[in-house]
């Protein structure tokens, strides 16, 4: 029997989305559903919601929660990872405050720039024991990471893990119906054609067509300067304005894209916040939020009448491909092996791979244009000299990935970084190893 494993299993909304999707997916047939969290309370809510889900919806699944991670990987097939490692308080809140007092501001702070440097510093030394207790009682499973900051994690378990990792996002699945929404052409959704390559969080759109095989970029770029759509466009300035610019628009939202690169948020230029409408601290309030919401949805969501439709995310559609061997298709980050030939063969790239009882196979891309592998490889240099970082230990490693970054270097100084990097490094105390 199949069984599916969720490590960080407390996060009940996306336990819902990933392992409810599991239970609605009939061809899975009978199967085990294996919850693991440190907070017990969140895991048993958990359990609870996904036991209603099964019971409504006539599933076939087995659900149990454990207190043993090692127990819970026992045996597993898959095992899907969400866990933010010192949650949104003390980490996250640390890592947007500090910053903020030598004037270096973020928006989400998850994947690059500094938040996303030291997130990944507290987290892989989790992955490496999640790695070693799957080695351990489950050497073959699939192991599909979820967590942030994606190219770190995933490109770290990748190069020196020894357990078979994909990292999923859901930011290709939304990127083509969401552009084409907010520029008055929902009515192409159904028919596009398109192609999607480079690294996570700032893939390329590099080809999107009709059903007719009309280039559809002419028209998206007439109309992401026009007026009438100004009001639909508001919070994707960022990203149209990239794509006027290098001539391609990328995956993420203009909120993560706008700390990618040195351009946007400049406290030289204050009124550029304004004029793009960057959402500054756009991650705690999002937390806050959060934590809100879930406490006033709680009831209903723990209920016996809680619904639920599949939802856009992939790691349902992995297990069904894998186990009855019907082919899917995905896109991916994965380690580069030629597959984008201008990217780094170390790097950990987003693109199409091919799922089946073989598990994931990429598909070789070729050459991205340029200008955005130039773009990719500001992002790319960041990701390697952290995991070299979180592998060697060395704080010397993770000023360096600090001064590569390209936000954080286009606003302090180098004195500056390797300063606040001290100051995180105090701060965040018990939740990063040892550091030479």
């Amino acid at each position: 029997m199949t069984k599916i494993t969720l490590i960080g299993a407390g996060s009940t909304v996306f336990a819902k989305n990933v392992l409810g999707d599991c239970i609605l997916t009939e061809k899975l047939g009978k199967f085990e559903i294996s919850l693991y969290d440190i907070d017990e309370k969140r895991l048993n809510d958990s359990r609870l919601m996904l036991e209603n889900i099964n019971k409504k919806y006539n599933g076939k699944a087995t659900i149990r929660a454990y207190s043993d991670r090692k127990a819970a990987l026992a045996s597993s097939d898959f095992v899907i990872n969400a866990i933010q490692v010192g949650g949104y308080e003390p980490c996250t809140v640390t890592d947007f405050e500090i910053p903020k007092k030598y004037g270096l501001r973020q928006t989400i702070g998850d994947t690059l720039g500094i938040g996303g440097i030291f997130r990944a510093i507290r987290t892989i030394p989790v992955i490496e024991d999640i790695a070693e207790d799957m080695r351990e009682v489950c050497p073959d499973a699939l192991f599909l990471n979820y967590s942030n900051p994606m190219a770190m994690i995933s490109g770290y378990a990748q190069r020196y893990l020894g357990v078979k990792t994909a990292g999923l996002c859901h930011s290709v699945q939304v990127c083509v119906p969401d552009l084409l929404t907010e520029l008055g052409m929902k009515d192409k959704i159904a028919g596009a054609k398109y192609e999607i390559a480079g690294i996570n969080h700032q893939a390329w759109l590099t080809e999107i067509r009709d059903e007719a095989g009309n280039d559809l970029y002419p028209e998206i770029k007439r109309r992401a300067e026009l007026e009438e759509y100004r009001d639909s466009t508001k919070n994707d300035r960022i990203r149209l304005d990239i794509m006027k610019r290098f001539g391609y628009y990328n995956t993420e939202s203009s909120e993560h894209t706008s700390e990618y690169s040195p351009y946007y948020i400049k406290s030289k230029y204050p009124e550029l916040i304004e004029k793009y409408n960057i959402p500054l601290d756009e991650y705690p309030r999002r937390c806050i939020k959060q934590i809100r919401e879930w406490e006033e949805m709680r009831g209903k969501v723990l209920s016996e009448e809680i619904e639920h439709k599949r939802s856009r995310e992939y790691a349902s559609r992995i297990i069904e491909a894998v186990v009855t061997g019907k082919p899917y298709e995905i896109n991916a980050n994965v380690l580069n092996a030629g597959l984008i030939t201008n990217l780094p063969q170390n790097a950990c790239v987003e693109v199409k791979c091919l799922v089946d009882k073989s598990g994931v196979t990429p598909c070789v891309f070729g050459e991205l244009p340029e200008q955005l592998a130039a773009l990719n490889r500001t992002n790319v240099n960041v990701q390697n000299m952290t995991i070299l970082a979180a592998r060697e230990r060395k704080k010397e490693l993770v000023y360096m990935a600090a001064y590569l970054d390209p936000h954080t270097a286009a606003e302090l100084n180098l004195d500056e970084i390797k300063s606040l990097c001290d100051e995180l490094f105090e701060a965040h105390g018990k939740w990063i190893p040892d550091y030479e």
